[in-house]
């Protein structure tokens, strides 16, 4: 006899979504980011991280409202990829207003990082601190505070980049993580619609599990 299917299905588990892991060091990387670089007073500041946490609350949210609506978990999830687009532009406009450089994907700091993949904040530190040459106290702090503001010359070679200020790589670790995320939200949106389109929302599933019962019952 076919097992009876659940009224409500299996929701939530988000913490198990890559697009949730990688959007939540997006929101870790913001908050420290905007902490050293951006200016206390600037409405920028809280900008970036009310985008950044848009991009981690949402998908968690329409994780948790799937089981009653799929329209409502696929709409949070392209509310997500919305915000995470415009924390992209903000740091975007952070280099190019400081005359630093957004590097290629295939710079060589850059490839490193990406096949570092990391998962913490104090990760990324701790690669941004070899990129500049520096030493660590172990836990992916630098052990000076100096940073070169404007750092024009961006060698391409398979050595460190001590030429690159450490607010130049961090804005260009944390542009290369949102690529990531908004590719894998993107993926996610399209297979939410997919199966929206297959297996419609919660209305349908109400009417086959209520059909289902009167099947049983008679």
């Amino acid at each position: 006899m076919p097992e009876k299917e659940p009224l409500i299905p299996p929701h939530g588990g988000y913490r198990k979504l890559k697009s949730f892991q990688v959007a939540q060091l997006v929101y870790d990387v913001t908050v420290r980011f905007v902490e050293r670089y951006i200016d206390r007073f600037s409405r920028t500041r809280d900008q970036m991280v009310q985008a950044a946490r848009s991009g981690v609350q949402n998908v968690a949210e329409g994780s948790q409202a799937s089981a009653t609506s799929k329209k409502t978990e696929l709409k949070l999830t392209q509310v997500a990829r919305a915000s995470l687009e415009e924390l992209k532009l903000d740091y975007e406009d952070f280099l190019r207003q400081r005359g630093l450089a957004e590097l290629e994907p295939e710079h060589p700091a850059l490839l490193r990082f990406k096949a570092l993949k990391c998962r913490t904040l104090e990760e990324m530190q701790a690669w941004i601190a070899r990129e500049r040459g520096k030493s660590t106290d172990g836990q992916g702090q630098t052990q000076t505070n100096r940073d070169d503001a404007r750092s024009l010359s961006v060698p391409v070679n398979e050595g460190p980049c001590q030429s690159l200020s450490s607010s130049c790589l961090a804005a260009n670790a944390a542009l290369s993580l949102l690529n990531l995320a908004c590719y894998l939200l993107d993926r996610q949106v399209e297979r939410l619609a997919k199966d929206f389109e297959n297996e419609g929302g919660f209305t349908e599933r109400l009417y086959k599990v209520r059909s289902a019962k009167r099947r049983t019952d008679k």
